[in-house]
């Protein structure tokens, strides 16, 4: 993240690791909904647009998982990777955790 918008906006923690980490669970959590939505209604014509929006959730998700993966934010392939970067990730939080 741009240093200035990070003193801006007081978020000096957030890294696009943690933005793109928090996009990426609200497409998954968007596509579970939008799936459950799509069982739920009886009108054909909100089936359709829900489905439409399912679809968008979908590639959505696919362009973070790739964003993430290029930038080695992201090993779905590999879990010792992924748990590497994970337990990094916890550090950091806690670390952020004893600044403030």
């Amino acid at each position: 993240m741009n240093q200035i918008l990070e003193k801006i906006t007081g978020m000096t923690g957030l890294t696009d690791q943690v933005i793109a980490t928090d996009l990426l669970v609200s497409a998954k959590s968007g596509i579970k909904n939008y799936a459950l939505a799509i069982t739920e209604t009886a009108s054909p014509q909100i089936r359709q647009t829900l489905i439409q929006q399912l679809e968008d959730e979908i590639v959505l998700h696919q362009r973070i998982s790739n964003y993430m993966i290029d930038h080695g934010y992201y090993h779905p392939h590999n879990t010792a990777e992924q748990q590497a970067v994970d337990l990094k990730t916890a550090e950091a939080a806690l670390n952020l955790a004893k600044d403030h």
